[in-house]
């Protein structure tokens, strides 16, 4: 049975459309960063929330609000595969890094989005993966974001030794006015003198800023419950096998299927070799949150871009054939594109089965 597929999609999304949209009209009238002057007053937000509800902490055994008292703390609202976050990180490092020393301490909450980022031992590789060794709550039950009355991955809260909000930064961008507020706020503290110093980063891979001028195609989802744009004759078959056939063209930000696929509430999954993922796009960067529905299975792929194999504009998971291998539950980048940004017609074949894929986003 046909059914129709639910619009709902989340916040950041939202927020960040609007905001690219405001910044090709005109409306943002400063083309470079806010910035906050070391003698800006900051309000007073709240006061930072209990982090009891974390189900498990890395990198550090579980801290409490009282044992913050003293410290300059920032809280960063992430999961391993947001690539708003991805991208936000190389800064979050570098402060940690640069202030750590001066009493700065950076708690990561890890809120999943998707029930594959509930497993810890996945968090844990993701985040060895990411030079990442500053503590991190694992907030699977979302009691550390409910506490904040958080709706964002990902988002900052600045909190100054007395254990009040001071700031807060949702979504990307704003690093140099988010580390003149670390920076205010450690002068605050009395801690010792603080320089007026920006970090320098040096971003590589997935961590790489997206191409915001020419960056015309939004993330999307695959699972039924949030997906947009599905193309196909036969219309979204939900929760039971099926094979789809692709229509010939696709209108840029439309996707189609072909294949034996069964197309369920966070991701769709292959049931026989051969099937293929279509989407056409407008973006540097094309990234696939997929993984094999078996652990230790591995399923092989191919890229193909305009029906070519993609070599010259391989991401970083493709190699110089234009192939690649799903072995884990994580962010794939497929696509980078060198060469001037046009719409592109991207698919991916799989040539085993038992994939499961949730999420394109681009860059």
């Amino acid at each position: 049975m046909s059914q129709k597929i639910n619009h709902h999609r989340r916040y950041f999304l939202t927020t960040m459309l609007t905001t690219i949209a405001a910044t090709q009209l005109g409306m943002i009238g400063c083309t470079t960063q806010q910035t906050t002057s070391a003698t800006a007053k900051l309000p007073i937000e709240g006061e930072l929330p209990s982090l009891v509800g974390a189900i498990a902490w890395l990198n550090s055994q579980p801290l409490t609000v009282d044992e913050l008292r003293g410290k300059v703390v920032l809280i960063n609202f992430c999961t391993y595969t947001c690539i708003n976050w991805l991208r936000q990180l190389p800064y979050v490092r570098a402060w940690t890094e640069k202030y750590r020393d001066q009493g700065l301490v950076v708690i990561g909450v890890h809120t999943p989005e998707f029930e594959f980022e509930k497993n810890t031992d996945n968090v844990r590789r993701a985040l060895t993966a990411s030079s990442i060794d500053y503590p991190i709550a694992v907030d699977n039950d979302y009691a550390v974001w409910r506490a904040f009355g958080n709706h964002y991955w990902p988002a900052l809260y600045f909190i100054d030794t007395q254990g009040r909000i001071r700031h807060h930064q949702f979504g990307e961008g704003k690093y140099e006015q988010s580390e003149r507020v670390i920076q205010q706020l450690l002068s605050e503290s009395g801690t010792g003198h603080v320089g007026p110093e920006m970090v320098e980063v040096a971003a590589r891979g997935f961590e790489v800023a997206a191409d915001w001028s020419s960056l015309k195609s939004p993330e999307n989802y695959l699972g039924y419950e949030r997906t947009e744009n599905f193309i196909s004759p036969s219309g979204a078959v939900l929760n039971k096998p099926y094979s789809y056939t692709a229509p010939a063209q696709l209108q840029r930000n439309q996707w189609a299927l072909a294949g034996d696929w069964t197309i369920g509430r966070q991701a769709i999954v292959l049931n026989q070799p051969g099937g293929r993922i279509a989407y056409r796009f407008h973006a540097r960067d094309l990234h696939l949150v997929m993984g094999p529905t078996e652990p230790g299975t591995p399923v092989r792929f191919r890229v193909l871009l305009d029906g070519q194999p993609a070599v010259a504009a391989r991401g970083l998971d493709v190699d110089e054939r234009g192939e690649g291998t799903v072995t884990e539950q994580r962010l794939y980048q497929l696509i980078r594109q060198p060469q001037r940004i046009r719409d592109r017609s991207f698919e991916i074949e799989f040539l085993d089965a038992g994939v499961e894929a949730f999420a394109f986003t681009f860059g």
